[in-house]
């Protein structure tokens, strides 16, 4: 049994303590929380930009509430962490749970100082602990079946990607109750980060970028729209996205790809298909669920604990490349 700790109980906390709860293997000792007397009131309240599940408040009464990660620590025996704080906390709570000789998995993005995060990877190898960081696109079944056709080429070679991100300014959780400017490091970091992470696990680096961008409420860059090259094959791929609507805009996000033999589309509005076009037919596919992406991100976690293995998926290190890939837009 892997006894586990919650730190942040915003959208994502509660998200992975509900898929922590759901996997046999895990156990859910412990929430932290600045206020650890609004964890009750945040599960009556319906957060984020995307349906994660329900947490019945029964399922939390034997989990001990802390407002002091060291104090839980102190206090509770326990074998990983899970971190889900608003970015400029990453380096501090995910260092302080490594000291403490504890498996992390982290919220993405990493940290936005590209010194923190590599001191955070020389720390995690010198405890020998896994560092783990939580890029749930890699983990949606929709995005799965696209990097598998782009790897099988089954619809031949792959000319152009595009992928988009949108949603309405973040009015949840602290992003209602004070100013989070520069917390989260912006649309780009905390929101586009999906996209670039994806396209540069399933094609690698690209050999240039181009990137216009607009501020917003919280960052200078909460609208970005940018062009990936990849010159080696004649390669494109864009990538849009940003928060910079009213909070109640409707959430969403997909991808189109054009293949030698045939083009795909697959939006969140239209979620549950996948969209193939030839020059004589339409067809649909099932996409899956891409909210499937949380509980399966967690179930990988908890797979490496138990075989006591690094991830492949989600290496710090190609977490630290997303970051840096973040910074070569501006």
């Amino acid at each position: 049994m892997i006894r586990t700790a919650v730190v942040g109980f915003g959208f994502m906390g509660m998200t992975h303590s509900l898929n922590i709860l759901k996997i046999k293997d895990f156990k859910l000792v412990a929430i932290v929380d600045i206020n650890p007397d609004l964890i009750e009131k945040n599960l009556k309240e319906k957060t984020g930009n995307i349906s994660t599940g329900d947490i019945d408040q029964i399922d939390l009464s034997d989990v001990h509430k802390y407002s002091s990660l060291v104090e839980c620590l102190q206090n509770e025996e326990i074998d990983a962490v899970n971190i889900s704080v608003h970015s400029n906390l990453h380096y501090e709570m995910t260092k302080k749970a490594l000291l403490h000789d504890k498996h992390v998995f982290l919220e993405k993005p990493f940290c936005l100082d590209i010194r923190e995060a590599e001191e955070l990877i020389s720390m995690a190898k010198q405890k020998n602990k896994i560092l783990m960081v939580g890029h749930v696109v890699r983990f949606m079944p929709p995005y799965q079946k696209l990097k598998q056709w782009v790897d099988s080429k089954e619809f031949g070679r792959l000319k152009f990607l595009s992928f988009s991100r949108f949603c309405g300014l973040p009015g949840w959780g602290q992003w209602k109750e004070k100013n989070v400017t520069d917390l989260s490091g912006g649309a780009l970091f905390d929101l586009v980060i999906h996209d670039i992470d994806f396209v540069q696990y399933i094609l690698g680096t690209p050999s240039e970028i181009t990137c216009s961008y607009l501020p917003g409420s919280i960052s200078k860059y909460d609208y970005v729209s940018a062009m990936w090259r990849y010159k080696e094959n004649d390669l494109h791929v864009k990538i849009e996205g940003g928060n910079t609507f009213h909070s109640a805009f409707p959430f969403q996000a997909g991808y189109m790809a054009n293949f030698e033999k045939a083009s795909i589309l697959f939006t969140s509005l239209k979620g549950d298909v996948i969209t193939i076009s030839d020059d004589n037919s339409v067809k649909e596919v099932p996409a899956g669920d891409a909210g499937e992406g949380y509980f399966n991100e967690i179930v990988y976690f908890a797979d490496c604990l138990k075989n006591n293995s690094q991830p492949e998926e989600c290496m710090a290190e190609s977490s630290l490349l997303s970051v840096q890939l973040c910074y070569k837009h501006l």
